[in-house]
């Protein structure tokens, strides 16, 4: 697919998507959805991509959806036409949401500005998130009499606990970098010229390790934190198991040991 929203790009096996609308802040139209979909859709399928980074292009990660009036012009919500439609409770905020927390390989959000309302959630929905000094967050919904949607509401207070997510929603107050870092926002804090590259080099390390083993832990994580000790320790077994099927991958682990090598891992 030929995208023009977005730029994607893949550096060995960890791929970059850039959000290409930096004079909407990187705001999320009809076409930022639907090629982010698609984007996310062929870094899935392919194998040779092991970790995923997202990042805004120019001074914005994501000022969240695209309320400008020529964007509402160009594309006004489409009426629903059949039961399904009519039936659908979550609408596109509820498929962004799914979208990254369903991926199943590392994501990363590399933060370099702004990160507002859709955008914020985007960000918190990684798995992890690096932040240059630039770095900004801010809930927005309440500014626009609207209660949080697109996952903010799950994902807030799962990274920063209950009270701060309520600190951070009631008052929509603007979080600069170094409280990001300090409330759990931002899980790294690097230097602004080199934020995509640290990004990168910390995909890289994860992309370095098995690659089936890798995505069953992350399996293992997002579906253990919401489980009770019982059903952790199977879910843990059963994931044990798809990680052994790369049998190369198996005997690579305990060849590179025993000859103090660095591995080299191919998911088979």
């Amino acid at each position: 697919m030929t995208y023009e929203a977005i730029l994607y790009e893949t550096r060995e096996h960890v791929a970059v998507l850039t959000l290409n609308k930096p004079d909407r802040l990187n705001a999320i139209g009809a076409a930022v959805r639907t090629e982010v979909h698609a984007a996310l859709g062929e870094a899935h399928r392919d194998d040779t991509v092991r970790a995923l980074i997202i990042t805004g292009a120019g001074r914005g990660f994501c000022s969240g959806a695209d309320l400008s009036s020529a964007a509402i012009g160009a594309n006004p919500p489409p009426q629903p036409k059949d039961q399904n439609s009519l039936l659908d409770d979550q609408g596109w905020v509820g498929r962004w949401a799914h979208l990254f927390h369903d991926f199943d390989k590392p994501l990363i959000a590399a933060v370099n500005g702004v990160a507002a309302g859709a955008g914020m959630s985007m960000a918190l929905a990684c798995d992890l998130r690096v932040g240059s000094e630039h770095a900004r967050f801010k809930t927005v919904f309440i500014e626009r009499n609207l209660s949080p949607d697109s996952g903010m509401s799950y994902f807030l207070p799962r990274i920063v606990g209950y009270s701060r997510a309520a600190d951070l929603i009631f008052t929509s107050r603007a979080v600069g970098a170094e409280e990001a870092y300090r409330l759990g926002l931002l899980d790294r804090l690097v230097a602004h010229e080199s934020l995509v590259e640290e990004a990168v080099k910390l995909a890289g390390e994860m992309a370095g390790w098995p690659p089936l083993a890798l995505r069953a832990s992350k399996r293992v994580l997002q579906k253990n934190m919401t489980a009770d000790l019982d059903d952790a320790l199977r879910y843990e077994s059963v994931n044990l198991g798809f990680a052994r099927k790369a049998v190369n991958d198996s005997r690579e682990s305990i060849r590179s040991f025993a000859e103090k090598r660095k591995p080299t891992y191919t998911g088979t």
